[in-house]
């Protein structure tokens, strides 16, 4: 065998044992936060090594509202959100690989954008649209999937 084809086998050999040792299995995380214990959602479901976040709007979970000074106060707090769980799961925004941006109005977009990119330095991959409506009135909601 040439030494070449012996690397590329071995190589092979472990791949497939990575990727046996990979589980299937789903984890569905109730949330850290005692207000949103009965929610008919997932803060968060893991499988492999990745994290699917529920979206977050500007809502202050301690007092139950949403946060006022409009999209760059509400942009703030989502990512407050965000970062709450990520560290309940012992990660933070590096961690963060996808982001999902919804905006009640896309004149927001640079409002936005100049809080989003303070906080989201490594750039991971975005999409960013708007909606007509947003759950509790918000102006703003993300989501992200984050690698363990």
């Amino acid at each position: 065998m040439k030494s070449s084809q012996y690397i590329t086998a071995l190589f092979f050999i472990l791949f497939l044992s990575t990727c046996k040792n990979k589980s299937n299995e789903i984890i569905f995380h109730k949330s850290h936060e005692p207000t949103r214990a009965n929610v008919p959602f997932s803060d968060a479901v893991e499988t492999n090594d990745l994290l699917y976040l529920t979206g977050q709007i500007g809502k202050n979970h301690k007092i139950g509202k949403l946060v006022t000074g409009g999209i760059e106060a509400e942009t703030e707090q989502v990512i407050k959100n965000i970062e709450a769980v990520l560290k309940h799961h012992d990660l933070d925004l590096d961690h963060v690989v996808k982001c999902t941006v919804i905006l009640k109005d896309i004149e927001d977009f640079k409002a936005f954008n100049s809080v989003y990119t303070r906080y989201f330095t490594n750039k991971p991959a975005r999409t960013t649209f708007a909606a007509a409506e947003l759950a509790g009135g918000a102006n703003i909601e993300i989501d992200v999937i984050a690698v363990k």
